[in-house]
């Protein structure tokens, strides 16, 4: 038996993960969260063969939760499901320590086959994802580090430096500072500019 754990801030969207694994005599729903901190309490208190998890949460996500469940349980197998682009954020994904990423529009059989795949020590990564590992063209945004690109992902989700540095256990300064070298990186001059770049290159 699978033992999964589903973490994802709408109940909507649990609900129907939950009915789509139900259906598969080899598969548990064993726990579920709504938030990042949520996840990372109940993998201390309990074992999972899979984690499923959404990249944006309220709290710890993304990137920082990834790494942290690493380390919390080593032998936990890591599948992101999200709603980005998985050509722009599988790898990051991959190399934090996930075992798979798949795209919320993807079908119910692709779900289950990735959850028994990366169960079995294998990883699942989709056709886009795959390409833009080999891909030798390096896109501007790929020189950010995991940190950077955390504060990008939510300056254009809307937030406020405040809100971030909240979410993010940080400095509003030290958020302020990684927003102006990441300015600096992609050669962009305001948050107007960021809004647009991550739009033209699927990061929002």
């Amino acid at each position: 038996m699978i033992r999964v754990l589903i973490a994802d801030d709408h109940k909507i969207v649990r609900d129907g993960l939950r009915r789509i694994l139900a259906a598969n005599a080899d598969i548990e729903v064993a726990a579920e969260a709504a938030s990042g901190d949520e996840a990372l309490a109940l993998v201390r208190a309990s074992d999972y063969d899979v984690a499923m998890l959404d990249m944006s949460m309220p709290g710890l996500s993304g990137i920082d939760l990834i790494k942290r469940l690493r380390i919390e349980r080593p032998k936990l197998r890591i599948l992101v499901l999200s709603m980005h682009g998985e050509d722009q954020y599988a790898a990051r994904a991959l190399k934090a320590g996930a075992a798979g990423y798949l795209n919320k529009d993807s079908a119910a059989e692709l779900l289950v086959g990735a959850i028994r795949k990366i169960a079995a020590g294998g990883v699942h990564i989709g056709e886009a994802a795959a390409a833009s590992l080999v891909s030798s063209e390096k896109q501007p945004h790929q020189a950010l580090s995991d940190r950077e690109f955390e504060v990008l992902r939510l300056l254009v989700a809307g937030q406020s430096p405040t809100g971030i540095a909240e979410q993010l256990h940080l400095s509003v300064k030290t958020v302020s500072t990684h927003k102006t070298r990441i300015l600096e990186k992609l050669n962009l001059k305001s948050t107007a500019d960021l809004v647009r770049y991550a739009l033209e290159n699927k990061l929002s």
